[in-house]
């Protein structure tokens, strides 16, 4: 068990579990998920942790297929600046390791924000906080768990 099946079994959500073998040569984690569990990537979504111009850590959760529009991003958090988070940090607040880094049951509650595409579909899939490991789930339940916001970014 991870800490994000963990929070979703104490929920009472609805939720799934896929797994699949990671290949430890891969690092592309999320489009490995959608071809391994043969899945809309659009509806796979990376959780990815940043670190603002005033050194606050935040979470985007974004389709695996996009890269992230950091002005954007900075600009729906209100600051001047994002970055991607130093990995060591990223593992300090959230308890994962890259690759693996679940919006779910993290160590520390980060501000986060989900993709608003996620909203166009019943069901997403994030990662359960293993490589390897997916859960399925609607978007409104994530975000209301982790009390996120939605936007383009």
């Amino acid at each position: 068990m991870t800490p994000a099946i963990e929070q979703l079994k104490k929920s009472n959500i609805k939720f799934d579990i896929l797994s699949y073998e990671h290949d430890i040569n891969n690092t592309n984690y999320g489009l490995e998920a959608v071809e391994k569990l043969n899945l809309n990537s659009a509806q796979v979504f990376k959780t990815l942790v940043l670190e603002t111009s005033e050194q606050q850590l935040i979470v985007a959760v974004t389709p695996v297929t996009q890269q992230v529009n950091l002005k954007q991003l900075a600009k729906l958090c209100a600051v001047k600046k994002v970055m991607m988070a130093d990995p060591q940090k990223v593992q300090a607040s959230t308890g994962y390791i890259l690759g693996g880094v679940s919006p779910l049951g993290q160590k520390k509650r980060l501000k986060t924000y989900i993709h608003s595409s996620a909203l166009d579909f019943d069901t997403i899939y994030v990662s359960a906080g293993k490589r390897g490991l997916e859960i399925t789930l609607s978007p409104a339940c994530l975000a209301e768990l982790i009390q996120a916001s939605f936007g383009n970014f």
